[in-house]
């Protein structure tokens, strides 16, 4: 069996990677397997572990056919391995690596095989959208050893394994009730696993918590990051039968929902433990993002002590991380982090675009549960440190990812004088002289700087000031450590705010009753003055008519001719019943006019609009008469006994 370092000597002859860490890299992500980390061999070529072990015995075969034969050599005759040499690499001819996915929809699983040199993450989804009937717009390919990719991603960036699985999530496509099981896949994929992992070295146990769509492979890289054991060297004991495949998700791996036991320790290398004694080999400490050791020797593979640091000894300046004396906050930064990309590649932190002030109110200043910490980031290119804690360090996937959950970053570059008196100025009005005063003390080699500062009630609090000069395992664990203090006080304020808008929602509420309870008395008062007014205004009407009716009377009473005597002749003695019972008399000369009898009756207070007079037998309504006719020409004389009814 080849050794790792056996491995890695082959991997640049059979695959034409000569940057080490490009095939540190490749390897990692196919578990130091060589088989799946070079392209697909002719039939004719011998396995990987014959390599190993020809190489491991010095023996080098030479390619079959002469360097002066014009002819190409025959499968039959091909050499039974790539050869070390250089100058003779571009005798193999590389056939194009191809890639098997098995992709799960629902209740269907999808083969497919793709060149990994010219094909993208797109061209799966294309291929998956016919086979499937999936628009590509509503497709989401999970199940990445690398997480979310974007559909241009090339499939050769990513350093695939032989094979993988994948699935296909849909959530804007409501299930069938026939894909009732899909649906409870899709539930545990989201849902999420406590792995208690114990480092049986350490004798410490890890509480970590992961959703069901992360991979296997994401577990033992993070366990990597917190134990300092690389994947390759990690043994595990608590995986179900099931767990074949580091590409497998947790909800398909068969771990138990919601709580796993696992436990890992460094697992010994047998090959390196057998070499025989005297037999030397090159020193060399694997770089990965899980360790942050360096080559011993850097000249062993072609490299100078200034390009490990990322300094080139080429004369020609390169552009500033920041421009000097800028005006702008907001350009300052977005020319740093278009530098900061040039430089050190696309992934790294994403930096807050502003000014420190408005970086401190995004942080601080929210609601509660959005709050987060502030990362401030201080870059010095006078230091040497400042390349590697780049590179190696604030760009390693680990730590942008937890500093994206976690934090607001925001950078500045203190190279110039000018920018760092600035800085300083603005650490003084935002977090006091200490600040201000531990940034200045910092001798240049010490940099960069990574200050974590927590807001508070009154003021803010500077966590950690993390120097350059640190590991990855270290940063990772101060990072944690800060998340650690500010969640306890995060629970704290999240459960003053709750209270506090509890309150405040009591208070609405009751003030909100009392509005309402104002409201309805208002109501009812204005109603109430409304009915008085009304019974005010008709009482006053009623009065006025009533008056209206006495000045009438009084006028038709004063207009009535003087009652004759009892003596005088022609006299008519009519008696009239009122509506109450009562009865009215009077004597009328015989001549008189009824339109008298009417005035009469009207003076009394009954009105010929509303009563009329009948007589009693024979039944007649006088009140239909001419009243210019007499008494005695209605046949009322000499006497009459009338009642007054009421008009209808």
């Amino acid at each position: 069996m080849a050794s790792d370092l056996e491995v890695l000597i082959l991997i640049p002859a059979c695959t034409g990677i000569d940057n080490i860490a490009e095939a540190i890299t490749v390897l990692e992500s196919n578990n130091w397997d060589l088989v799946f980390a070079i392209p697909d061999r002719e039939p004719s070529q011998a396995s990987p572990s014959e390599a190993a072990d020809a190489a491991a015995g010095g023996v080098v075969p030479p390619p079959s056919s002469s360097p002066s034969s014009s002819s190409p050599p025959s499968s039959s005759s091909a050499s039974a391995f790539c050869p070390i040499s250089p100058s003779s690499r571009h005798i193999v001819e590389r056939q194009p690596r191809m890639i098997n996915f098995t992709v799960e929809y629902r209740q269907r699983s999808v083969s497919l095989v793709l060149e990994e040199a010219h094909s993208t993450v797109g061209n799966i989804k294309e291929i998956l959208g016919t086979q499937l009937g999936v628009p590509v717009s509503k497709m989401q390919l999970k199940g990445w050893k690398n997480g979310d990719v974007s559909d241009s991603t090339m499939l050769k960036t990513l350093h695939l394994p032989k094979n993988n699985s994948l699935y296909v999530l849909t959530p804007d496509i409501a299930a069938t009730a026939s894909t009732s099981n899909n649906s409870a896949l899709q539930e545990s994929l989201n849902q999420n696993f406590l792995l208690v992992i114990t480092h049986r070295e350490a004798q410490r146990d890890y509480n970590l918590n992961f959703p069901g769509f992360r991979t296997i492979q994401e577990v033992k890289r993070n366990v990597s990051d917190l134990t300092n054991i690389p994947v390759r060297h990690q043994q595990w004991e608590g995986w179900p039968a099931s767990a074949s495949d580091d590409s497998m998700t947790l909800a398909l791996s068969g771990i138990s929902f919601p709580c796993h036991h696992l436990s890992v320790c460094r697992r010994s290398s047998p090959a390196i433990a057998q070499e025989p004694p005297g037999e030397e080999c090159a020193d060399v400490m694997m770089i990965s993002d899980s360790e942050g050791e360096d080559f011993e020797d850097p000249s062993e593979f072609g490299m100078d002590d200034s390009e490990l640091f990322g300094m080139s000894s080429s004369n020609c300046p390169r552009s500033p991380m920041m421009p000097e004396n800028s005006q702008n906050d907001t350009d300052a930064l977005l020319h740093f982090t278009d530098e900061f990309s040039s430089r050190y590649g696309e992934t790294h932190p994403m930096f807050f675009i502003g000014s420190l002030d408005a970086a401190s109110q995004e942080a601080f200043y929210g609601k509660a549960r959005d709050r987060k910490l502030l990362a401030i980031y201080l870059h010095n290119d006078d230091s040497v440190l400042s390349n590697v804690f780049c590179s190696q360090l604030l760009c390693a996937d680990s730590i942008v990812s937890y500093l994206s959950q976690n934090f607001v970053t925001w950078a500045w570059d203190v190279t110039e004088d000018a920018n760092k008196s600035k800085l300083l100025t603005v650490c003084s009005r935002n977090f006091g002289n200490v600040v201000a005063r531990t940034v200045r003390t910092n001798k240049t080699d010490q940099f960069p700087l990574l200050l974590i500062v927590m807001g508070k009630r009154t003021s803010n609090e500077v966590l950690n000031v993390i120097q350059g000069n640190t590991t990855l395992d270290e940063l990772l664990m101060k990072l944690m450590g800060a998340v650690e203090i500010f969640t306890a006080q995060q629970q704290e304020d999240i459960k003053d705010e709750d209270e506090r808008e509890a309150r405040e929602m009591v208070k609405k509420e009751q003030d909100e009753a009392y509005r309402l309870s104002l409201e309805a008395d208002r109501k009812k008062r204005e109603e109430q003055e409304k009915k008085e007014a009304e019974l005010v205004r008709l009482e006053q009407m009623k009065k006025e008519q009533e008056e209206e009716k006495e000045a009438l009377r009084l006028s038709l009473e004063q207009g009535l001719p003087p009652e004759p005597d009892q003596e005088a002749g022609d006299i008519c003695t009519l008696r009239i019943r009122t509506p109450s019972g009562e009865f009215l008399e009077r004597r009328f000369l015989s001549t008189c006019k009824l339109q008298v009898l009417f005035d009469f009756v009207a003076s009394k207070g009954y009105p010929s609009e509303e009563y009329k007079l009948l007589t009693t037998f024979p039944r007649r309504n006088v009140t239909d008469l001419d009243p210019g006719s007499t008494l005695l020409e209605a046949k009322l004389f000499p006497q009459e006994t009338l009642f007054l009814g009421a008009k209808e």
